[in-house]
């Protein structure tokens, strides 16, 4: 079910009525339970099944966890770990490791053929794993006991709101907020409301609408392509990917907040991030966070030497990248990353920055570098294979023609334009939160640009692209 479709408004719209009516709180949670489950069983009632083992195994895990000692301690969390990363890698990465290993026997010269894996993927099981593992770390690390409702932990777990595409929301985080009944007060239903609002814009006319196109028809062309058409497809799929994703978070945020529910922000302006730790501070913050708390720190972090911290860096990376995809672009993806936060964090060590990178002027250029080597890094993202990354390379390097053009000049004029618009955007309020950009408007002006947006979707709508995370 689509945030960005008729079903979903009337689904939220029936949530929504339940939701305000004068009934306990535990009926009020269970009707959200039920919900969750119907808004996950929309796409393949089957899968929910993996909701119900997911949430079984680790409430039992977090119970074993706390209650024993030692070896009995760690069996609990091994049980955890192999039960999620088990159906994860099972049901995402099956038929990668699969091809690899085919792959791997060829080249010794073994001719083996294994018949397709039939593997449907389940949709946001990456998500849901992180999110419920991070229960069972977090009672295992002393961070949290184990909760004693089951009904509030399976309706952590599975929460419609972020269920497929994140934020990944923390137990510590959440489970709190089941204790008393939560109902949105009027402040905050409008509030929430106008982030549904904004994020569908974002996601239906911005991402797809204008974004898309330009960015499908440079990557899926068969040709190489000019130095233009690479740059300006490239920077139409940065664009594409934000909006998208941002989103979709953006709608999350807003339909828990119409609900009572507070979750947690996922970016932050990051097209304005001066260095790519300042990136992974804005970009995905729910994952990147993930990340480093349960994994970087896990390895070691920057406890056991400079070497050692930029090996982690570089491994944690790497799964991230992996975390998103199973095929070797993601994972060269992450690599990149990780060897930009591993040259950044070499370059503050060893060079003192000049004065002049405090001024205005510096700031904004170093911000326009980082979106730029952003950008190089997408493509490895956006391409379906190796090939295809290579030739986009080649054509931003000048070694395409310069004859018959793919973008025609209004698609050019059109990236650029927005293009330069959300950069501006996100320097200009780098430093503010979406609501107090929002507050500084009078109420009148919000309204006007709410509206706007509602006419531009009708106007402009109607692909019903899949959210792009979704597959994730």
């Amino acid at each position: 079910m689509l945030f960005n479709s008729l079903t979903f408004i009337i689904f939220f719209g029936g949530v929504l009525l339940l939701h305000l009516l004068p009934l306990p709180w535990t009926l009020k949670k269970l009707n959200l339970l039920i919900a969750s489950y119907l808004f996950y069983a929309a796409w393949n009632p089957p899968f929910v099944i993996l909701l119900w083992i997911s949430t079984l195994v680790d409430w039992f895990a977090a119970r074993g966890i706390a209650a024993a000692a030692g070896r009995r301690k760690h069996a609990w969390l091994g049980l955890s770990l192999l039960a999620n990363f088990g159906l994860l890698g099972s049901f995402k990465y099956g038929g990668f490791l699969l091809e690899n290993f085919t792959a791997a026997l060829q080249l010794m010269g073994v001719d083996y053929h294994p018949a397709a894996p039939d593997i449907v993927l389940p949709v946001g099981i990456s998500f849901y794993t992180f999110q419920t593992l991070s229960y069972t770390l977090d009672v295992y690390k002393g961070n949290m006991k184990p909760w004693r409702s089951p009904l509030d932990f399976a309706l952590y777990v599975t929460f419609f709101p972020q269920l497929v595409a994140g934020p990944i929301v923390r137990a510590v985080d959440f489970l709190p907020q089941c204790l008393a009944p939560r109902r949105a007060s009027a402040a905050q239903f409008s509030w929430g409301a106008s982030l549904l609002i904004l994020g569908l814009f974002e996601k239906t006319v911005i991402a797809d609408a204008l974004f898309a196109p330009i960015a499908d028809k440079v990557y899926e062309a068969p040709v190489l392509v000019s130095a233009r058409d690479a740059w300006v497809g490239t920077l139409a799929f940065s664009g594409q990917i934000f909006c998208d994703f941002a989103g979709y978070s953006t709608c999350a945020i807003g339909v828990a907040l119409c609900l009572g529910f507070m979750l947690q922000d996922n970016f932050h302006f990051p097209y304005a991030a001066i260095g790519f730790s300042d990136f992974w501070r804005r970009w995905h913050i729910s994952l990147s966070t993930w990340l480093r708390d349960y994994l970087y720190i896990s390895l070691g972090g920057n406890r056991s030497g400079k070497l050692r911290t930029y090996v982690n860096l570089i491994a944690t990376m790497l799964l991230g990248g992996l975390w998103h995809g199973a095929a070797w672009t993601f994972v060269a993806w992450g690599a990149l990353h990780g060897a930009l936060l591993a040259l950044e964090r070499l370059l503050r060590e060893h060079v003192h920055a000049p004065r002049c990178f405090a001024s205005l002027p510096c700031r904004f250029g170093l911000a326009l570098l980082t979106y730029a080597c952003v950008c190089i890094t997408w493509i490895f993202f956006r391409a379906r294979s190796f090939s295809d990354a290579w030739t986009i390379l080649r054509g931003m390097a000048g070694a395409g023609g310069h004859e018959d053009h793919l973008v025609t000049p209004l698609e050019l004029a059109l990236v650029c334009g927005l293009t330069c618009g959300i950069l501006a955007l996100h320097f200009t309020l780098r430093d503010k939160s979406v609501e107090e950009a929002a507050n500084w408007l009078p109420w009148y002006v919000r309204s006007a640009l709410l509206a706007g947006m509602l006419i531009a979707m009708i106007t402009m709508g109607g692909d019903n692209r899949a959210f792009i995370y979704f597959q994730f």
